[in-house]
């Protein structure tokens, strides 16, 4: 579940392997292209984390985010 933290919106995804992660990761790339909004994220071996702002607004949580995170969440 996404959590309003620090002025972004964080979630955590764990898969069974990095493949999986990255997979994930792929698909997610190709939805922030297209909404030209690109994530804060990392990856470890099997884990993705996010931070969501829009840095044009201050880097505060916008409609923007919130649809974001909502197409990533498509992308499982």
């Amino acid at each position: 579940m996404w959590e309003e933290k620090d002025n972004t919106l964080y979630r955590k995804f764990e898969f069974s392997n990095f493949n999986e992660a990255f997979g994930f990761m792929t698909r997610v790339a190709l939805v922030a292209e297209k909404m030209d909004h690109h994530p804060t994220w990392t990856n470890t071996y099997n884990k993705v984390e996010f931070w969501l702002s829009t840095h044009d607004a201050g880097d505060i949580v916008t409609e923007k985010d919130r649809k974001l995170a909502k197409k990533i969440d498509s992308c499982l």
